[in-house]
């Protein structure tokens, strides 16, 4: 009779936002907080390229059940293009392969931008995590091999000039998901006929998640030597924070029973269509009303609110 394997780590739930040094892959930084919280389960929300830095939030236990919509979720980065050269990655990183003569001023450049704005069709990078066959493209391309990859529609939602310094330019971009800047930057640098590549790239937001929100991994080390778990524990956001953009629909006790019981409810004055956050009523003993997140629904075909990913629940 085999054993059930005991589960590693500590039950803990929430979002912390770490500010991502340059040189960790995505990978490393979640590992670190992961074992910083001593979690039993711990996932990141898209990873950013060892070479940027910035806005990377961690979800924690059940917060790992919403990760997929952060995943989805528009993002904004600052970078620093350099003109004049085609690197084999699309960033510093990379050999050059490629070098033209930087010949533009910054209004080519404002004229060229404005190609970008709004929706677009972008080619992925070799140089990316997407997966060809099920192996990742970037491993694909260290081993010299080129594949064809389709082109994907995505949005550009703003692009601003923030500084022009005759070889390189500063860009600050806000875009739905699936958006590569080093290939937004090849593709600026080619339409202004310089060639271009990424040698800074810095993510300011991703969702509803800000710079202003995020910890150095550093500074938690720092919380957690100093106060330990439970001082950590004040730092994480609240699990609702990760669709907080959401429509909110509040169910009485009733229907908030037969939602996690996966049962669709009708809701009064509820949307129409989409995805809302679901909070169920709760009553003290003193009489007092009380609303809790239960995790997030959809609106069926028939008007009803379903149940999609619920806390608590497998």
């Amino acid at each position: 009779m085999s054993r059930r394997r005991r589960s590693r780590g500590r039950p803990v739930d929430g979002i912390v936002v770490v500010n991502k040094e340059k040189g960790a892959s995505s990978n490393d930084v979640l590992q670190r907080v992961k074992r910083l919280y001593g979690a039993a389960k711990a996932g990141h929300t898209g990873s950013l390229d060892p070479l940027a830095t910035g806005v990377l939030p961690i979800c924690l236990g059940e917060a790992t059940k919403f990760s997929q919509f952060l995943l989805d979720s528009d993002k904004s980065y600052r970078t620093v293009v350099k003109l004049g050269a085609r690197t084999e990655t699309g960033d510093l990183e990379g050999e050059i392969v490629e070098e033209r003569p930087v010949t533009v001023t910054q209004s080519d450049v404002e004229a060229i931008l404005e190609q970008f704005r709004g929706e677009i069709d972008q080619v992925p990078s070799m140089f990316s995590a997407l997966k060809h066959n099920g192996e990742p493209l970037y491993k694909l391309a260290r081993q010299g091999i080129v594949v064809d990859r389709p082109s994907r529609r995505i949005t550009i939602h703003r692009l601003d000039m923030l500084a022009f310094n005759g070889d390189s330019i500063t860009l600050e971009v806000d875009c739905s998901k699936g958006t590569y800047i080093r290939t937004l930057a090849e593709d600026i640098g080619e339409a202004l006929g310089c060639l271009a590549h990424v040698i800074e790239l810095h993510r300011v937001a991703a969702g509803p998640y800000t710079e202003e929100s995020m910890h150095t991994l550093e500074a938690l080390e720092a919380v957690r030597d100093g106060g330990g778990h439970s001082a950590l524990d004040e730092l994480l956001l609240p699990l609702d924070t990760s669709v907080s953009d959401w429509p909110q629909v509040r169910l009485g006790q009733t229907s908030s029973f037969y939602i996690t019981q996966g049962q669709p409810v009708q809701v009064p004055q509820a949307p129409t269509s989409g995805g809302v956050r679901l909070y169920g009523q709760e009553i003290s003993e003193s009489g007092e009303e009380s609303f809790r997140f239960l995790g997030v629904g959809q609106i069926d075909d028939d008007g009803l609110v379903a149940p999609k990913r619920l806390i608590g629940t497998k």
